[in-house]
């Protein structure tokens, strides 16, 4: 027997949908005010209460304020990242599920900075998991206060932790001749997906969600339409990494089909599975994925390419992010430093002395003949 549609009512709705737990929302005073109920009968004639006390100016219970849980103020992050920032919205259902497991049963207003900076210390094991962290309680009071469930926000009183400047690891010419050879012999279908990686310097979202509709390989571009900085981009491609997707192309491709498609159904752009097992026997250590961008980067300034260049084939959203990657050769480093190096000025000098001894002799020749 089919399931009879439940009829909506106006100020009433249930969350999560299958929960049978019932909230209303009401405005009063020009504010928003939502409350978790229960049965849905009792939702309908506490939002009736609800709506005839503000009708009638009578003062909203104070229970009602101060008493939020964090789960509640968790709740309304979930629903803002569903609709206003899909892209970290798996991130915030990770650390909800975390945090909620701690903080939420406590209310809101009585979690103190304190208690938070406690925690990061006991759970986190470095200073930028601890930041995510505190960002992420300051995101719920935020939302807490715009919905008027709580007044003030003590992650923000929740002291920053340092966080030290890592090494940017990026793969030397012979570590990538290295690794694309075991990637060759032993998993030969995925050798493309390396090589545009390191070619193209596109971030692994953007590589694993490009589609052929995308690709111009007459061009030798591709039109990147959803990237980490919400804009568009167009990544010119090299000679290698036009071939490698020219290996991987069908005869004919729907313009729909992803260029390089999951391994599996379940997993979200997950390439461990033969990545991390070549990268062991080639014995390189440190490096993961996004170490195939630094790569891109990294090449680019070896090759001379100036920051603003680096900047525009990567997509950096700052020219700051490109920076780093001005001096992350030992060779560079070494060719600068060489500049100012004994020989270097004797030979600078003795070019220096040819110069002005040509001039001086033309300067000579030119007042003879006067």
């Amino acid at each position: 027997m089919a399931r009879r549609e439940t009829k909506k009512v106006r100020g009433i709705y249930e969350q999560p949908a299958g929960s049978g737990i019932w909230w209303i929302n009401y405005y009063a005073e020009g504010k928003r005010h939502r409350e978790k109920v229960g049965a849905r009968g009792a939702a309908i004639d506490l939002y009736r209460t609800r709506k005839t006390d503000a009708l009638r100016g009578a003062k909203l219970p104070d229970l009602r304020r101060g008493k939020a849980t964090l789960s509640a103020l968790i709740d309304d992050v979930l629903e803002y990242a569903a609709v206003h920032n899909e892209r970290s919205n798996r991130d915030y259902v990770c650390k909800a599920g975390i945090v909620r497991a701690v903080f939420g049963d406590q209310a809101a207003a009585g979690i103190k900075p304190q208690d938070i900076d406690r925690w990061l210390t006991e759970y986190c094991k470095t200073a930028a998991t601890a930041n995510r962290y505190k960002a992420f309680f300051s995101l719920c009071y935020r939302e807490g206060m715009r919905n008027g469930k709580v007044e003030v926000n003590p992650a923000r009183m929740v002291r920053h932790r340092k966080e030290p400047t890592g090494r940017l690891r990026f793969l030397s010419k012979e570590e990538y001749g290295r690794l694309h050879d075991v990637i060759t012999q032993r998993f030969p279908e995925h050798l493309a997906e390396f090589v545009v990686s390191v070619h193209s310097g596109m971030r692994l979202t953007e590589q694993y969600t490009c589609t052929w509709a995308q690709v111009d390989l007459e061009r030798g571009t591709i039109e990147l339409t959803k990237t980490k900085n919400w804009s568009a981009r167009t990544v010119h491609l090299n000679s290698d990494a036009v071939a490698a997707i020219q290996s991987v192309r069908p005869a004919k491709p729907r313009p729909s089909d992803r260029v390089f498609p999951r391994e599996t159904t379940t997993a979200r752009f997950d390439n461990r599975s033969w990545f991390q097992p070549c990268l062991k026997e080639a014995a390189i250590s440190g490096c993961l994925w996004h170490t195939n961008r630094h790569t891109f980067c990294s090449w680019l300034a070896m090759a001379g390419a100036s920051i603003k260049e680096i900047q525009e084939a990567a997509g950096h959203k700052t020219i700051t992010m490109s920076a780093r990657y001005a001096h992350l050769s030992p060779e560079h480093t070494s060719s600068v430093v060489e500049r100012i190096s004994s020989s270097t000025a004797q030979d600078q000098a003795g070019e220096n002395e040819s110069t002005n001894s040509h001039q001086n002799s033309h300067q000579r020749k030119k007042a003879s003949r006067k």
